[in-house]
């Protein structure tokens, strides 16, 4: 969590975003799995912590179901509401116990565990707090495109059953996370965006 500390966030434990992965025409239900580009796809939810690592994945649902839905639906939001999912945790500012928290976007749940950025009619100070909340985001976006690189079918075609796309993306996320935790890089050319190479967060 020192990462999300450094940039003001001493309380948080990960950031949760989603992103589409490809898929063949499915047998059933195919217009539940049609996204707004018109491609078949099932999205990949994950908390994914400060140093771009997996710490949670759910990649059970068509494109077409509510990011509300598929969060309360979740093992991961069960843990979090049931205080479960981290270790215990007591961070005070003054004499107030803080909770230890993810962050997520407007379309997600703002729960006490669960911070969103603010909408309308921003004041400067929380103008400034999104724009520290959405820099801290980007980690989450980094993780997702970095998983991508070495699983190309993530990017193009994930050519398997159904029932067998959630086992087939939890191996890619175990293999990003040892290649996060041993410090291994990218080549030139790999296709690994650039901006996330320098990531303002230490590697651990």
């Amino acid at each position: 969590m020192a990462g999300f500390a450094a940039l003001g966030f001493p309380n948080y434990g990960g950031a949760i975003d989603g992103t589409h992965i490809p898929i063949r025409t499915p047998q059933h239900g195919v217009a539940q799995y049609i996204n707004r580009k018109g491609h078949f796809s099932m999205v990949l939810y994950a908390l994914v912590n400060h140093c771009g690592q997996f710490m949670d994945i759910f990649v059970r649902w068509s494109s077409r179901a509510q990011n509300a839905r598929i969060f309360r639906n979740s093992s991961l939001y069960g843990k979090l509401e049931a205080d479960t999912f981290f270790p215990h945790w007591d961070f005070m500012v003054g004499d107030v116990q803080m909770p230890l928290c993810i962050m997520g976007d407007v379309a997600y749940i703002l729960m006490p565990w669960l911070m969103q950025p603010y909408t309308s009619h921003l004041e400067p100070s929380r103008d400034q707090f999104n724009a520290h909340l959405n820099q801290a985001k980007i980690q989450v976006e980094c993780a997702f495109g970095l998983l991508k690189v070495p699983c190309r079918w993530l990017l193009t075609r994930l050519d398997v059953g159904k029932y067998n796309i959630s086992k087939v993306v939890s191996a890619c996320h175990v293999l990003h996370n040892i290649v996060e935790r041993k410090g291994e890089v990218f080549l030139p050319g790999s296709g690994a965006d650039a901006s996330c190479k320098g990531r303002p967060f230490e590697q651990q």
